[in-house]
């Protein structure tokens, strides 16, 4: 991010050293300077994701050194976009990469795109993330069929709510784990045929019990035991997609566990893939975009913070407290 003095200085968070939340700290920073090819946006709402939180840790695997402004998306108004295809005053979201939990952030203008008619700037701030992460890992990557059983751990959270949508509306029968009633019947209410409490079931068992055969797809965010205990619930041919290790604990596998079973484990992450394959990744756009417009589709906002309290918008999605999308509002 290129750094020059414009006119005043934009509040913003940053992070002087790996922490807990109160390692997040409200300051001012410089208003970014775009370079060629990227967009400066006037954020209006920036989308926390658990990566968030893993890189504050310390714990991201090739994550920024403090310090650093952390957020990866955000949605709002293009203010200077030379030498693009977006022109100022566009309303976009999109991944930002770093620097999201700002007034100002700087985006290459091809992680953009429009928000879609009717959808508010929170909505949108948990759009990319999210419904990227899900619509490539379910359909991109996993290879989801019409008919098909699959289960999404964390049902009601940011990507379990959008898997869940999608799969429910490609015509899978949905299996999805969760730790309270309240977010199970959020998981019902969003086409989750088989809400499954993991803190009183142990859901591979439960999942056998139903199925008489396995899983055809799972999404797997956890990792550790949760990943483990997926790979015993495959039915033949059957495939995980991994893409977080928000237990801490990364899932493993020996070759033996899957030649049997004719089973696949696929790795997912966003920020790489979108680097290294962006057509694949972005081309759900279109598909979401659709989805959002006729109504098919929502973004579960749960709860927005002001972004001078991002701290406690941490210890919120850490306490597990949270459902659906948390928000910050500069």
């Amino acid at each position: 991010m290129g750094l020059a003095v414009q006119s005043g200085d934009v509040n913003a968070i940053r992070i002087e050293s790996f922490g807990d939340s109160d390692a997040l700290e409200p300051t001012e920073i410089d208003r970014p300077d775009p370079d060629a090819g990227q967009v400066l946006l006037d954020v209006r709402a920036a989308g926390i994701n658990f990566a968030d939180i893993m890189q504050r840790r310390g714990e991201y695997p090739g994550g920024p050194q403090p310090p650093f402004t952390p957020g990866m998306e955000a949605a709002g108004v293009v203010d200077e976009a030379d030498g693009t295809d977006l022109s100022e005053g566009d309303r976009v979201v999109g991944l930002v990469g770093q620097g999201g939990y700002a007034e100002y952030a700087l985006a290459d203008a091809g992680a953009l795109f429009p928000i879609p008619d009717g959808m508010s700037f929170e909505e949108a701030a948990g759009f990319p993330v999210q419904y990227l992460t899900a619509h490539n890992c379910l359909f991109e990557w996993g290879g989801l069929e019409d008919g098909e059983r699959v289960l999404i751990h964390a049902a009601a959270g940011g990507v379990g709510t959008a898997a869940v949508q999608l799969a429910s509306r490609a015509g899978a029968e949905v299996f999805g784990t969760a730790s309270t009633s309240e977010k199970l019947d959020l998981a019902a209410e969003l086409g989750c045929d088989h809400p499954i409490n993991y803190t009183e079931t142990d859901f591979a068992t439960e999942v056998g019990a139903i199925t008489d055969g396995g899983l055809d797809l799972v999404l797997d965010g956890v990792g550790g035991e949760s990943f483990e205990k997926s790979l015993d619930a495959l039915a033949p041919f059957g495939r995980i997609v991994a893409y977080g290790v928000a237990s801490g604990e990364p899932g493993r596998v020996e070759t033996p566990e899957l030649l049997f079973g004719n089973n696949s484990v696929i790795g997912y992450h966003l920020g790489q893939a979108s680097q290294q394959a962006p057509q694949r990744v972005f081309s759900a756009v279109e598909d979401l975009t659709e989805g959002f417009s006729s109504g098919e589709l929502e973004v579960v906002v749960g709860e927005t913070f002001d972004l001078k309290d991002a701290s406690e918008a941490h210890a919120h999605i850490e306490n597990r407290e949270s459902t659906g999308k948390v928000v910050l509002v500069p």
